[in-house]
């Protein structure tokens, strides 16, 4: 590792001279870390003051990069616990440029898309068992080889990280460890595989192919991290549910007992056999996916069993199951907001870092040997000019670092520039054209106003008026029957007043100040395809007139035309949102969620994809359509013979064929369909009957994880978003419309709940740094 007067090796036990003072360009009194600034000071040694004294251009040029790094870690929340010479910062900032990140995780898209086409293959037009198709297998070698090339990609990612962060750091880090072991094994297996010529039963490497996607996102190893800290009180409540489950089971076998009279039987007979049905059946009650039917063979004997039932539900389903969706908001917000605390350590302690190494090359420049306490502004705006940063963004600090008039910047104000990552993206449009003649500009400030905007909504929902009408006219009419004059007319009409409202825009605002507002290239695209569509029913079919044949065929018939014309106009209509104020609200919270959580949704990947592939390894095959449709016979009762296609509710009668493990794209569904837990107790069925009783534990475990922790979780994250973005639109200054236009991140969310670090806080955790070793 190479030697510098900031870089020095742990041996040597010194470090460059360093101060902080506490003014500020706008008040000289105030302080960032909410108190006056103490003066603080570094050791140096006289071997160090010399080397700073001989400090050479090229020394200069490597702060200069070690800033630019450092900034750029503050930004994107790393950790700045890595290598800092010259040659490791280039291999740094390449490693963490787009095109290295994109391609090592398109490598991460592959090796998990290689389960749709490996063995057991995804490749078929259908899953449903009764007509599915031999589906096409990739020979011994071909997906293989492909897994190989992602395994090189991951290792080279590993030794690249490893190298950068150095042994002390490497060893402390357990994910980079478990991810060496993980390559380790899935190597070891893919060896196992064309060994056995690609026919081994089972490929352990697919359930570890998801870790490669949590390991390469730091918020998403957080997330996974907070809900563990959660699963104590999770699991305290789902206790609580069991012990109300099981009593529930025993009341409920002993009140439908079997009696002698075989006719009272029915809740018996259906629900209460036996302890493992009596459980089955209330635990599916708790999600209501069998309500009413689990009580109705009761409640038609005797109305007062409609009790039990009630108190069931009243207390599971409304009351602590609720409780956990207030108990992991609660607990997983908290573990969050103590994640988030950290990131803000990280960009505080980044830019401290960024100062304290253009503090030592000003002192170097001056060639002075005691320590400098501000930046100069020159250096500043230089350093910002490399950094990999969004051009609002470098724009903002830009502005900020030149309003410093003094010329120098101290490390409060250093860390105020930075206040600008925090706010808001408003988006700046362009100038609107200026017109000389004062007709035009009448004409313009008339089709820029809102109302015009009004009033192309209201003209939209006239459209959508009309079509509706046309439906319910012809919903009962063959299609040789129905006249389309009219409907072809009517949209011809309408899709000329949407060209001529685009136009009109365009001649108001200007074409660069037309598309650089997000709902006008929505609706101008839109109106574009219209006008494409409603050319080529004129070149195909002729203007609209009374004697229109709508059988007549082209590529497409002119019914199929029209109606695709009709859902376009239909989903131009989704134009009226950034004009309501709380379906706009809405609308940027679901906006948020998917650019910016998508940490969570990565994890919930994650499960569905070791879920999957077990279910794969545990199911396939397990489903096969009987010869004779009309005759099942039960697993759990061998002795008899039961005619599940005619018994309602059953996976056979329900004809759910298509929902198995055959192959992993039929899989996922299956899970999908659970998750959502209608009528999920069918699938639960089925499978205990096609293979074992035991598969029931697959299905609750898979019901617990998704849609007991993961919805509650994801509905308690969308009511932080939603509450979030409620509380800024009515305390802020900004306009509706800029409100749809800003994004908010997950730590911008809890931003008002986290504490500054203290200026003692960043000088430890600087002394702490391994490579780069300050000393007080």
């Amino acid at each position: 590792m190479e030697t510098d007067p900031l870089l020095v090796s742990p041996q040597e036990n010194t470090s460059p001279c360093r101060g902080l003072d506490t003014s500020s360009c706008s008040n000289p009194d105030s302080g960032y870390y909410g108190g006056t600034l103490r003066s603080r000071r570094f050791s140096r040694t006289a071997t160090e003051s010399a080397a700073c004294n001989m400090i050479q251009q090229d020394d200069g040029d490597l702060y200069m990069q070690q800033a630019t790094v450092f900034i750029e870690d503050a930004v994107q929340y790393r950790s700045i616990n890595h290598r800092v010479d010259s040659k490791s910062l280039r291999l740094y900032r390449w490693y963490y440029s787009k095109i290295c990140q994109w391609g090592l995780g398109a490598t991460i898209f592959v090796i998990l898309a290689v389960a749709f086409i490996e063995k057991p293959s995804s490749l078929t037009v259908t899953s449903d068992v009764r007509y599915r198709m031999a589906p096409w297998e990739p020979p011994c070698g071909l997906t293989e080889s492909i897994e190989i090339v992602c395994f090189l990609i991951f290792v080279a990612d590993v030794a690249v990280k490893s190298y950068l962060i150095g042994w002390e750091e490497f060893r402390k880090n357990k994910w980079l460890i478990a991810y060496i072991f993980v390559i380790a094994f899935s190597i070891l297996d893919w060896m196992v595989s064309l060994g056995l010529h690609c026919e081994e039963a089972l490929r352990v490497r697919r359930l570890l192919r998801p870790f490669f996607l949590l390991q390469n996102s730091s918020l998403m190893k957080k997330t996974l991290k907070c809900i563990k800290r959660s699963l104590p009180e999770i699991i305290s409540v789902m206790l609580l549910l069991a012990v109300h489950l099981c009593l529930f089971t025993m009341f409920g076998m002993l009140l439908f007992a079997r009696g002698k009279d075989s006719n009272g039987n029915a809740e018996w007979q259906a629900y209460f056999r036996n302890l493992p049905d009596s459980l089955t059946s209330l635990l599916v009650l708790l999600t209501t996916a069998n309500n009413p039917d689990v009580m109705i063979p009761a409640y038609s004997k005797n109305r007062f069993y409609c009790i039990f039932f009630i108190l069931f539900c009243g207390f599971g389903t409304y009351f602590l199951m609720n409780l956990l969706t207030a108990i992991i908001y609660n607990q997983f917000r908290g573990y969050l907001l103590i994640s988030i605390q950290t990131s803000l350590l990280r960009r505080r302690l980044g830019i401290r870092a960024a100062f304290e190494v253009m503090c030592c090359q000003g002192q170097s420049m001056a060639g002075i040997n005691e320590h400098v306490e501000t930046v100069n502004t020159e250096m500043v705006l230089k350093i910002l000019q490399g950094v990999h940063i969004k051009p609002f963004y470098k724009e903002a600090i830009i502005q900020k670092t030149q309003q410093c008039t003094d010329g120098s910047i101290s490390a409060n104000q250093f860390q105020k520039l930075f206040d600008e990552l925090d706010k808001d993206t408003i988006k700046q449009y362009p100038p609107k054209p200026d017109y000389q003649h004062v007709f035009l500009q009448k004409l313009q400030f008339i089709f820029s106003h809102h109302y015009f905007s009004v009033a192309g909504n209201v003209v939209a929902l006239a459209n959508i008026i009309c079509i509706c009408t046309a439906l319910v006219i012809d919903a009962d009419k063959a299609v040789s029957e129905r006249y389309d004059y009219f409907l072809g007319a009517i949209n011809c009409f309408f899709i000329v007043y949407y060209l001529l409202e685009m136009i009109l825009k365009i001649f108001a605002f200007g074409f660069k100040g037309y598309v650089s507002r997000s709902s006008n290239i929505f609706d101008g695209f839109v109106t574009v395809v219209l006008l494409c569509l409603q050319i080529t029913i004129f070149a195909t079919y002729s203007f609209p007139h009374p004697r229109w044949d709508p059988d007549v065929k082209a590529f497409m018939s002119l019914w199929e035309m029209v109606r695709l014309v009709n859902m376009l106009i239909v989903f131009r209509f989704l134009r009226i949102i950034p004009n309501i104020k709380l379906m706009a609200l809405v609308a940027s919270t679901l906006l948020d969620l998917v650019k910016n959580l998508r940490a969570f949704a990565g994890i919930l990947v994650v499960v569905y994809y070791v879920f999957a592939v077990l279910g794969i390894m545990l199911f396939e095959g397990v489903i096969t359509a009987p010869g004779n449709m009309s005759a099942v016979v039960n697993s759990s009762a061998p002795n008899t013979t039961v005619n599940y296609t005619a018994t309602c509710g059953t996976y056979e009668q329900l004809e759910y064929w298509p929902n198995n493990f055959d192959d992993f794209a039929a899989a996922l569904v299956l899970l999908y369909n659970i998750m959502v837990v209608n009528n999920w107790q069918a699938f639960m069925d089925a499978f205990a009957r096609y293979s074992t009783p035991w598969s029931k534990l697959y299905f609750v475990a898979w019901w617990l994880t998704s849609s007991v922790m993961w919805v509650n979780l994801f509905v308690a994250l969308i009511l932080e978003n939603f509450i979030h973005k409620w509380d800024r639109i009515h305390h802020s200054s900004i306009s509706d419309e800029d409100q749809a236009e800003c994004q908010m991140t997950v730590q911008s969310m809890f931003r008002e709940f986290l504490k500054e670090p203290t200026e003692e806080e960043l000088l430890s955790k600087l002394e702490q740094h391994p490579h780069l070793n300050i000393k007080r």
